[in-house]
C-alpha cells in the first residue's frame, strides 16, 4: 500500500517529504524542518499507534488505514482532542468498499427479522499481518447492530448459532482483498461480495482523503469524507 500510495501521489503532483519504514527511528526525525502538510499511515499493527501519536504530537493531520491496533484508539482520540488535531481512520479506503458497507447495513436491516444465519468470509494476501481484516470486522459490527440475535463476531464457525457471527479468514497468494457476506437457511442462500482487483483503488482513496483533511480538526471517518 505504501508503495502504491507513493507512486500515485507523485503522479498527482504531490511531494513526498518523508517515508518511514520499520528501521526508521522517529526520534531522529526533524519533522519541523520538513513542512509536512499531512501524513498517510499504512504500516503494521505493532507500529501504527506510535506513528499516529508522533504525527499528532507534531500537529500533523494523519489518516490511517492500518488495522489490528484499535485497542489503543481511545488514547489517540484523547490526544486529538488535547492537541485540537485531525485524525482520520478507515478500515478500507476504497470507494467501492465503502458503498459495500452501506449496502451491508441496508441488507442487515432488511433481513434481521427473518430466519437467516449469516457468515463473513475474507481473503487477503499472505503478507497481511492481522486476521480478521479490519474491513470484515466493520462489516460484522454493522450486521450485529441490526440483528438482535447476534451479540459478537467470532473466528470459530462452531460458535454460529450461539449469538456469534463467524468470520472466516483466508490468506493466500497476492489477493488484494475479497469480502463475502452470506445469509442462508435450509431453503436458500443470499450472498453479496466485494472483490478488489488491485491496490490502486485503496491508494486513490487514501490520497483523496489526504487532500481533503488538510485544515480540518477532530476525529473523522469515511462518512465525513463522502458527505463533503
Amino acid at each position: 500500500m505504501g508503495k502504491a500510495i507513493e507512486k500515485l501521489a507523485v503522479a498527482a503532483g504531490h511531494e513526498i517529504c518523508l517515508i518511514v519504514t520499520a528501521s526508521t527511528d522517529l526520534s531522529d526525525i526533524n519533522i519541523k524542518a520538513l513542512a509536512v502538510d499531512v501524513a498517510i499511515e499504512f504500516s503494521t499493527p505493532a507500529a501504527a499507534y506510535k506513528n499516529i501519536r508522533f504525527c499528532l504530537e507534531n500537529n500533523i493531520p494523519v489518516l490511517s488505514g492500518t488495522t489490528g491496533w484499535l485497542d489503543k484508539l481511545s488514547r489517540i482520540k484523547d490526544l486529538v482532542l488535547a492537541k485540537n488535531g485531525a485524525f482520520f481512520y478507515a478500515s478500507n479506503f476504497s470507494l467501492g468498499v465503502n458503498l459495500f458497507f452501506k449496502l451491508n447495513r441496508e441488507l442487515a436491516t432488511l433481513l434481521a427479522k427473518y430466519d437467516y444465519a449469516v457468515t463473513i468470509e475474507e481473503t487477503h494476501h499472505i503478507h497481511k499481518k492481522d486476521a480478521p481484516s479490519g474491513t470484515a470486522i466493520t462489516l460484522a459490527e454493522d450486521i450485529i447492530k441490526s440483528t438482535p440475535t447476534l451479540k459478537k463476531w467470532v473466528t470459530d464457525s462452531r460458535a454460529e448459532g450461539g449469538g456469534g457471527l463467524p468470520i472466516l479468514s483466508i490468506r493466500e497468494g497476492e489477493v488484494p482483498g475479497t469480502h463475502k457476506i452470506t445469509y442462508r437457511n435450509n431453503n436458500e442462500e443470499i450472498s453479496v461480495e466485494h472483490k478488489a482487483k488491485n491496490r490502486q483503488g485503496f491508494a486513490l482513496g487514501a490520497i483523496a482523503v489526504a487532500e481533503w483533511i488538510i485544515g480540518k480538526t477532530g476525529i473523522l471517518a469515511m462518512d465525513d469524507f463522502l458527505e463533503g
